[in-house]
C-alpha cells in the first residue's frame, strides 16, 4: 500500500500540482501584502486618514462597551461587528490576483496559438509576367497571351 501511495505521489502530474499551490499561496501573500501595505494606505491617506482594516460596524456590544477604536480593541473585547474593510482589502487582493491569473493565461493562449498554427500553404498559382494574368505555378506557357514562361 506505502508502494502505490508513492506511485500515485510521484506522479507528474501531482507535483506539478502541489508545486503551483505552494506558488499560488506564496503569490495570495504577496498580493496581500501589496494590497494591505502599498495600496491601502496611499488610498486611506487620500480618502481623509482611513484605515481600512479598522472600518468595522459594531452589532452587539463587548465587555467593556464601545466605542472602540481598533477593530483589535473590539475583537478583544468580545464584540460582535461586521468588519467591512477587512472585506474591501479581501476584494481589492482577489481582484488583483485575478487579473494576474487573467494576464498568465492570455499569455500561455497566445504561446499555444503560435504552436498551433499551420504552416503557410505552398502556392498553386503565380501571375504571367507578361500579361498579369493568374496561372497554374507549373504552367510553362501562359494560356492568356500563350508567351513562353
Amino acid at each position: 500500500m506505502l508502494k502505490e501511495f508513492k506511485e500515485f505521489v510521484m506522479r507528474g502530474n501531482m507535483v506539478d500540482m502541489a508545486v503551483g499551490i505552494i506558488i499560488g499561496v506564496a503569490f495570495g501573500a504577496i498580493i496581500g501584502s501589496l494590497v494591505a501595505d502599498m495600496i491601502m494606505p496611499p488610498i486611506g491617506l487620500a480618502l481623509g486618514r482611513v484605515d481600512f482594516a479598522n472600518l468595522f460596524l459594531v452589532l452587539k456590544d463587548g465587555t467593556p462597551p464601545g466605542p472602540y477604536a481598533s477593530l483589535a480593541d473590539a475583537k478583544a473585547a468580545g464584540a460582535v461587528s461586521v468588519n467591512y474593510g477587512v472585506f474591501l482589502n479581501t476584494i481589492i487582493n482577489f481582484l488583483i490576483i485575478a487579473f494576474a491569473v487573467f494576464l498568465i493565461v492570455r499569455y500561455i493562449n497566445r504561446l499555444k496559438r503560435r504552436a498551433e498554427a499551420p504552416p503557410p500553404a505552398e502556392p498553386t498559382t503565380k501571375e504571367c509576367p507578361y500579361c498579369f494574368s493568374t496561372i497554374p505555378i507549373k504552367a510553362k506557357r501562359c494560356p492568356h497571351c500563350t508567351s513562353q514562361l
